[in-house]
């Protein structure tokens, strides 16, 4: 037998509560032992529930903007596509953006690779690790900002050899 209407909002209200009181920092224990959970296991067990029937609806309603931005999308480069196939460079890079546009909206664009070398193109050289060879690496690898705080002090600038 379902719920009456009475039980759901008293189950809603307890639920939201619950968030309410995960959010501002309570533990579970606590909150099971407030709005009257049988345990803490239950108390998790619904506010997990909850968040996730909650996530579960904010990505309906993405799905369903992004169909719709598609839907535009698809419209707008009908309109142009006649003048764009037969050569005019304007509609071709109309055409060219929605393109580039759906491909962003449906997450088509494959990730870029990096990758970080060294001089030439070679190995990044590794050393025993001195501050002083941290910034070369830095500058090697095209840091931009302040670099210099990681340079040792004149006086206690590491020269490399051990015979300290």
């Amino acid at each position: 037998m379902p719920a009456s209407k009475a039980q759901q909002a008293a189950t809603a209200k307890r639920r939201a509560q619950a968030i309410a009181l995960r959010l501002a920092g309570m533990d579970y224990d606590t909150i099971a032992e407030r709005l009257g959970y049988s345990s803490r296991g239950a108390a998790t067990k619904d506010i997990c529930r909850t968040l996730d029937a909650y996530r579960q609806e904010e990505e309906a309603k993405v799905e369903e903007w992004r169909q719709l931005e598609s839907q535009r999308l698809d419209r707008l480069q009908a309109a142009a596509w006649a003048k764009a196939a037969k050569g005019d460079l304007k509609a071709i890079e109309t055409v060219l953006k929605v393109i580039s546009q759906r491909c962003k909206l449906l997450g088509l664009d494959m990730p870029q690779r990096t990758e970080l070398s060294g001089p030439d193109g070679g190995a990044v050289p590794l050393g025993s690790g001195s501050l002083l060879e941290l910034k070369t690496l830095i500058g090697i690898a095209g840091q931009t900002g302040p670099v210099d705080e990681l340079a040792p002090a004149p006086d206690d600038e590491d020269t490399g050899d051990d015979g300290d």
